[in-house]
């Protein structure tokens, strides 16, 4: 095929077209025209870097087709391996191989500290370079980038590890953080946990319980409703309990008076002390011989391991009946002295009435003459149960 190019030649006032074949690479050159950029570019002597790629597998050019080959996939609540490579805006940029870094908010680097009540940098809940898991928490934004969390990684491992407390029901310390009108909220495994008022021992739910470790068991877990409950009063009645018995002389705090007997403090544990167990003599009104704060000796008479209830006794450590309405001091005074005695009392009195009930055995059974009163009863159940049956 034959190519023409038109040119135009000028002489004097006339002007004549003159078509003339062309080549094919003619044609082809003067498309190819070079840009200006492109023209400055191949003239350009400045320096070059050259790089040795002789020791290296691969070219530049299959990795850039190895990034374009590569299939990324991240779905949400996927749990992954990732870094954090620097820290930013009030979070951190995770490294998680992805084509875009993903991005750590501060609330969702970390679970409540024990400095609970100060603000958290996330310099101080995340470390640089160092490799461990994310969740990730969103979609790809129109970048690419995914957002991440390690505090819903560290909530799911918290419940784990409440879950096994709750069901080894052992004693376990947690520092309290905050309070409020019905009680106080303690840390217990980076989670928030409910402190009733009434659950409390031996203090008040104000301000200067807060930093205070206190011993605690669990009322409640339900993680399904994000509802943790603990009680200090609990473990602290068990610890009590496990060194209590029958017969120990306690001392104890009056805490309240009611018409039936005084409500006495021992150890974190509520005892009563029962009207009719103050003294052997009447007492009329119970105000004449206490009132709230007296500090007082009692013996535990009885107990409830299980709910920690405790019943305490005075009139069991009286040198003389009526002594607690004439010198209470006295008697507490001597109450290790008097318990002594009264236990080895009780003691001969119980020996006294085994060996009486044994004698009563004993004469009962003179003049049988069959050593076994069923020896002759020839009849079993099933025989007995057959023939009434047949009536």
């Amino acid at each position: 095929m034959k190519f023409l190019i038109i040119s135009t030649l000028v002489l004097g006032s006339s002007s004549w077209l003159i078509s003339t074949p062309t080549s094919p690479s003619t044609q082809l050159n003067a498309v190819a025209q070079l840009t200006r950029f492109e023209r400055l570019k191949k003239n350009y002597k400045g320096p070059k870097t050259s790089v040795d790629t002789s020791g290296v597998a691969f070219t530049y050019e299959a990795f850039e087709e190895a990034v374009a080959a590569t299939d990324y996939s991240f779905n949400r609540n996927d749990v992954i391996k990732g870094t954090v490579v620097q820290y930013d805006n009030g979070g951190a940029i995770v490294d998680i191989g992805a084509k875009a870094s993903a991005f750590l908010p501060l609330a969702e680097a970390g679970l409540v500290t024990e400095n609970a009540n100060e603000k958290q940098q996330i310099e101080d809940m995340v470390t640089l370079d160092v490799e461990r898991d994310f969740q990730i928490i969103s979609e790809e934004d129109e970048n690419g980038q995914l957002l991440v969390s390690i505090r819903r990684i560290e909530y799911r491992q918290a419940w784990e590890r409440i879950s096994s407390l709750q069901v080894e029901d052992e004693v376990f310390e947690a520092e309290i953080v905050s309070v409020n009108r019905g009680g106080a909220i303690a840390l217990v495994e980076g989670l928030r946990a409910f402190l009733p008022g009434s659950h409390l021992t031996g203090a008040l739910p104000d301000e200067n319980l807060v930093g205070t470790v206190l011993p605690l068991k669990f009322l409640e877990v339900n993680q399904e409703a994000n509802k943790l409950v603990v009680s200090n009063r609990r473990a602290v009645v068990e610890k009590q309990m496990q060194d209590l018995s029958r017969g120990d002389v306690v001392s104890g705090i009056v805490k309240a008076l009611k018409p039936y007997g005084a409500f006495v403090e021992v150890g974190g544990m509520s005892g009563l002390l029962h009207i009719s167990q103050i003294s052997y003599d009447r007492i009329d009104d119970l105000e004449k011989v206490f009132k709230p704060g007296d500090k007082v000796k009692c013996m535990i008479i009885d107990h409830d391991k299980v709910n920690g209830r405790i019943a305490l006794s005075t009139k069991t450590l009286e040198p003389e009946p009526g002594d607690m309405l004439k010198d209470p001091d006295a008697v507490f005074e001597a109450a290790d002295d008097t318990a002594k005695k009264y236990h080895e009392r009780m003691e001969t009195e119980r020996k006294a009435r085994e060996e009486a009930a044994k004698d009563i055995v004993m004469g009962l059974g003179e003049g049988m003459d069959v050593a076994d009163p069923l020896a002759e009863v020839t009849d079993s159940l099933e025989s007995v149960l057959d023939n009434n049956g047949g009536d």
